[in-house]
C-alpha cells in the first residue's frame, strides 16, 4: 500500500497494518462514524478527506476539523483505547478511501516507535485545531467563521467553487440560514466570494 509508505518507513509496521486492516471507500457525504457508535476501528485517510463535526441531541452540528491523507482521528483513537462511545460524526468530503485499523491492533502497534510518534503527533495536531475552533467561536464574528469554514472546505475539496447551500453552512455553523445568506451577500459585495445557484466561489 504505497500511501502508507509515504508516512511510515518501517516495513514491519506497514506489513502488520496491511495484513490486519481493511480498506473502505466512501461516496461524497457518506457517514463513517456517528455519535454514540462503539468504535471497533481507527480510520486513516488514504485518499480524499473526512469532515469531523460535533452533533448535539437535537441534530445541530458544529464543524471541528478535516482529516486529510495520512491523518487519523484522535477522538477515534481515544474511544478505542478507553472503550467509550463516539462523540463525533465523521463524514466523507467527496469520494474518500480510508484504512480501518481494528481497535485490538491500536495498542499493539505502540511497540513501533513510528506508530507512537504518529499517534502523539495526531493528538497534538487535533488539539491545535480544536483550540482554533474555540477561538473562532469565542472571539470572532460570524463573517470570519463563515470565511474560515469556506477556506477549510476549499482545502478539503481542492476546488475553488463549492457546491453547497446556505442551509448546509448554517447547519454546520449552528446558526440561522438567513444570517448566513445576509453575510454571504455582504462578502460578495466586498469581492470576497461570488455566489451562484447552490454554489460559492472564493475569490
Amino acid at each position: 500500500m504505497n500511501t502508507l509508505n509515504s508516512f511510515f518507513s518501517n516495513p514491519l509496521l506497514i506489513e502488520e497494518i496491511i495484513s490486519k486492516s481493511r480498506k473502505k471507500t466512501l461516496a461524497n457525504e457518506d457517514v463513517l462514524i456517528l455519535p454514540g457508535d462503539v468504535l471497533v476501528f481507527v480510520p486513516i485517510v488514504l485518499r480524499g478527506a473526512l469532515r469531523i463535526v460535533r452533533e448535539d441531541e437535537e441534530g445541530r452540528e458544529v464543524f471541528l476539523y478535516h482529516l486529510f491523507p495520512s491523518q487519523t482521528c484522535a477522538m477515534a483513537v481515544n474511544c478505542c483505547q478507553s472503550k467509550k462511545e463516539s462523540m463525533i460524526k465523521a463524514i466523507a468530503e467527496d469520494e474518500t478511501e480510508v484504512l480501518l485499523i481494528p481497535d485490538a491492533l491500536v495498542d499493539h502497534l505502540f511497540k513501533y516507535s513510528e506508530w507512537e510518534t504518529f499517534i502523539n503527533n495526531t493528538y497534538s495536531s487535533r488539539f491545535a485545531e480544536l483550540i482554533e475552533v474555540i477561538d473562532l467561536i469565542a472571539f470572532n464574528s460570524l463573517d470570519k467563521k463563515i470565511l474560515n469554514y469556506l477556506e477549510k472546505k476549499k482545502e478539503a475539496l481542492n476546488a475553488t467553487a463549492l457546491f453547497i447551500t446556505h442551509q448546509q453552512i448554517a447547519t454546520e455553523l449552528n446558526t440561522r440560514r438567513e444570517a448566513i445568506s445576509r453575510l454571504l451577500r455582504t462578502m460578495e459585495q466586498k469581492g470576497i466570494v461570488k455566489l451562484g445557484r447552490n454554489a460559492i466561489e472564493l475569490l
